[in-house]
Parts: C-alpha cells; sequence; structure tokens
C-alpha cells in the first residue's frame, strides 16, 4: 500500500477517479479502499470526517478521487412534512429535507409509525445525504 491520504478537500471541480461509497461509509477516519478505477488507498485523517458530494481524497501523489454517493434503499416520506420532520427528529433519525418530500434510511418501526401518523412513504433507492447537525458537526448521531 504506497498510497495515503491524509487529507480531503470539500467542493472538488474535477477529479481523476471517483469512489461510490454509501452514507455510513462516508464517515470514515482511517480505512483502506479502492476507487472505480482499481486505485487502492489508505484514509488516514486527522478526525472523522463526513463525506460528501463533490469531496474528494487527495492521494500523495497529487491525484483527486471523488466522492459519490451511493444508491440506498431509503423511504421516501410525504404528507405534513414539518409535523413528521419533527417525528423524525425525536427518534434522532438522519433525515434528508427537500421542498416536497423527507428521505430517511429504510427502518421498518419508524415506517409504520410514520404510516400511523398519516404519512405517505414510498420505498426508494437513491443516494442519501442528510442533514448535518446544527453545532457545525457534520452527523447528527451524538447528541
Amino acid at each position: 500500500m504506497s498510497l495515503v491520504v491524509s487529507r480531503n478537500i470539500k467542493h472538488a471541480k474535477k477529479t481523476d477517479d471517483i469512489i461510490v461509497m454509501d452514507y455510513e461509509e462516508r464517515f470514515l477516519r482511517r480505512k483502506i479502499l479502492t476507487s472505480e478505477n482499481g486505485i487502492r488507498f489508505q484514509v488516514d485523517l486527522a478526525k472523522t470526517t463526513s463525506l460528501n458530494q463533490h469531496d474528494a481524497f487527495v492521494l500523495e501523489d497529487g491525484r483527486l478521487v471523488g466522492v459519490v454517493p451511493a444508491d440506498e434503499d431509503l423511504l421516501e416520506v410525504k404528507g405534513d412534512l414539518v409535523r413528521l420532520a419533527w417525528h423524525i427528529g425525536n427518534r434522532h433519525a438522519p433525515c434528508q429535507i427537500e421542498s416536497g418530500r423527507l428521505l430517511i434510511q429504510y427502518n421498518h418501526v419508524i415506517k409504520a409509525m410514520l404510516l400511523k401518523l398519516g404519512a405517505i412513504v414510498t420505498c426508494v433507492n437513491e443516494p442519501f445525504t442528510p442533514e448535518g447537525g446544527a453545532y457545525g458537526n457534520t452527523r447528527t448521531h451524538a447528541h
């Protein structure tokens, strides 16, 4: 293993390769990864970092490997979005908020709760990039 990543950049305009990662995989500090074109590299960041679309790993030879969110099994939630978002947030579930819908990771218990609250819930498979934390953190699970 000769390529080591010790930093990442936000909003990379052009990359040399990509790596497709789901929401959980995009939260890392130290890990060995392989890009779509077979570049194997070790990530060794100073702190655990949340990565999203347009972020990139900077390889020690200067090449950039862009991060692409993978399609995931999600629940699309429609209805009274303010009320439904409150209930989702009350369960500390990551949530992607859009103008006409909410997206959450598939969870049969939360799905049943949302249906009881009158939501329209549909299973979808697409990238998941939920809202970050309110205090400058990029993940909401630390409370």
